[in-house]
């Protein structure tokens, strides 16, 4: 009886510590101050987007200081990126989802005036430690609004493998 209660504990100690790594969420958007700015061109050829207004990071997964976030837990995440950006006839706007330095989907819009919006996302099968993130391409400029927050990076687990 003894050893069986020790069994059922344990138990309990493994599922509660697997339901508290499965709580994955963050999201957040490029700026904390109010007003309208635009970010970039950068002349490097990646720049790594940095979301500073975080609005949520259950598991503290997402690192507002790097922009980056690393998977808690090996499973399977959903990321949405949203760019917004002024229209100009010699600027565009791409913003790229990174998996450990490796391309996986883009925003992108060019326009002559006015605003434009991109947005995209994917489902993505990770590994503990893997690392996600936002790159603004070389000349490009995304615009964000501390306010309105245009221009956000969020992600959630869905489950667990």
């Amino acid at each position: 009886m003894e050893a069986r209660m020790k069994s059922m504990e344990n138990e309990i100690k493994r599922l509660t510590t697997e339901n508290e790594a499965s709580k994955v969420a963050f999201s957040a958007s490029l700026l904390t101050s109010l007003g309208p700015q635009s970010v970039g061109p950068f002349s490097d050829d990646l720049h790594t987007l940095i979301y500073k207004h975080v609005f949520l990071n259950i598991g503290d997964a997402y690192n507002a200081d790097t922009g980056i976030f690393t998977a808690p837990v090996r499973g399977v995440y959903v990321f949405r990126v949203f760019s917004k950006a002024f229209g100009n006839p010699e600027k565009t706007l791409t913003a790229g989802l990174f998996k450990n330095d490796q391309h996986i989907m883009s925003t992108h819009g060019h326009q002559q005036s006015g605003f434009i919006s991109s947005s995209n996302g994917v489902s993505l099968l990770l590994e503990e430690g893997d690392e996600m993130k936002v790159n603004l391409y070389s000349g490009q400029w995304i615009f964000d609004d501390g306010e309105h927050h245009h221009s956000s990076f969020s992600g959630h687990l869905l489950f667990t493998m």
